[in-house]
């Protein structure tokens, strides 16, 4: 799975996704791009995962339709934290399929 991560998501979590490329839209050069233009830019990469912190996404955007699934890290994105709970994130990407929205949530605590 082609994997894109906003620029808010730890870049560590990469490496705990075993079996799918990633890359992150400061690499794809997307790191300006508002997240209508992020998410639709993914699209047409025929990218298949958006891994992003944005947890108002869902409300800000139209993701009903969409071909590109998205995992949204919900919480706290602190490296520390989220380097806790890399197996649940791991397999909310896993399960992911096409058009999926799916909150991981990562405690503050």
């Amino acid at each position: 799975m082609r994997i894109l991560f906003d620029h808010g998501t730890p870049k560590g979590l990469g490496r705990f996704l075993i079996g799918h490329s990633v890359t992150s839209a400061r690499q794809m050069g997307w790191e300006r791009l508002s997240n209508g233009n992020l998410l639709k830019a993914a699209e047409d990469a025929a990218f298949d995962l958006l891994l992003t912190t944005d947890q108002n996404i869902q409300y800000q955007q139209n993701i009903t339709g969409r071909k590109i699934a998205l995992v949204v890290l919900s919480g706290s994105s602190k490296w520390s934290r989220v380097q806790r709970q890399v197996e649940r994130v791991a397999q909310s990407v896993d399960l992911a399929s096409t058009g999926s929205y799916t909150e991981v949530f990562i405690p503050f605590d």
